[in-house]
């Protein structure tokens, strides 16, 4: 077998099996761990995976730059935001993370909610300035001019001085082993402070974010309040992921269901996870 091939043939098993290890890999394909190492390694460095201990993971879609990703899953992403954005309620401190799924939850804000938005992207900021009753805070620091968020000491700071009801956190990879991840260290320091600072936090993500991973861990699963994800999704898919006991919104009337009044999250979670 060709070693363009082999490569090939790893990335398919890795496709199927969305995981895969040095020593299956090894004994499959007939060949020394050193090679498929080698093999995983040239992977990586192409982008088509992640290396993790003992073998790797799917690659998170989030390396492209912004551009590219606003055309990646476009109607995955609007039914994404149009669930997520029920799940605020009037009066509340939102922190809206960068992202281009953010920004569609942004887009889709009711024109008469009250609420404060806390954001670190210049993006999202612009997006809100007309809305007639959203205040907007813009967090300061250093421009990362691939994600369009502001990242760095100042950012983290400033968040360490808020107190949000709600953080929708833009999710670069999930994994049920794996958590949270993103390809740069900064802004995986700045979504840890995004979710120490909120009561609750809703991860976003598309089909092609789950079961990836990327070099730098955020936090766990069990930092994520709500999973919204698009209708598309199969159980399959999520079955990992209500075994860890999050709680799943695939529909904006799901959404719906959830009363602002905070003595009924706890019903509207048995119910949504079941």
């Amino acid at each position: 077998m060709l070693t363009a091939e082999r490569r090939q043939l790893i990335l398919d098993i890795l496709r199927r099996e969305k995981k895969v290890l040095s020593s299956q890999l090894s004994a499959t394909l007939k060949v020394s761990e050193d090679t498929i190492r080698r093999d995983l390694r040239e992977l990586a460095e192409s982008g088509l995976l992640q290396r993790v201990h003992g073998g790797a993971l799917l690659a998170s879609p989030a390396i492209a730059s912004y551009t590219d990703r606003q055309k990646q899953a476009p109607k995955e992403k609007e039914a994404i935001a149009r669930a997520a954005a029920k799940l605020v309620c009037p009066g509340q401190v939102i922190i809206l993370d960068g992202g281009t799924t953010t920004l569609q939850v942004a887009r889709h804000l009711p024109p008469d909610l009250q609420a404060t938005v806390v954001t670190n992207s210049p993006t999202i900021a612009v997006a809100l300035a007309e809305h007639p009753q959203i205040e907007v805070i813009m967090l300061g620091g250093k421009l990362y001019k691939k994600a369009l968020v502001n990242v760095g000491a100042a950012t983290v700071e400033a968040l360490g001085m808020i107190h949000a009801d709600l953080c929708m956190l833009g999710v670069c990879s999930l994994h049920p082993e794996v958590g949270i991840s993103v390809p740069n260290l900064d802004e995986a320091h700045v979504k840890r402070a995004m979710i120490a600072a909120a009561a609750e936090v809703v991860g976003l993500a598309t089909a092609q974010k789950l079961d990836t991973a990327a070099p730098y861990v955020v936090e766990s699963i069990h930092a994520l309040t709500y999973l919204v994800t698009a209708p598309t999704v199969s159980e399959e898919m999520l079955a990992a992921y209500k075994a860890l006991g999050l709680t799943i919104i695939q529909d904006e009337s799901t959404g719906l269901s959830l009363s602002c009044d905070k003595k009924n999250l706890q019903s509207f979670g048995e119910s949504t996870a079941s």
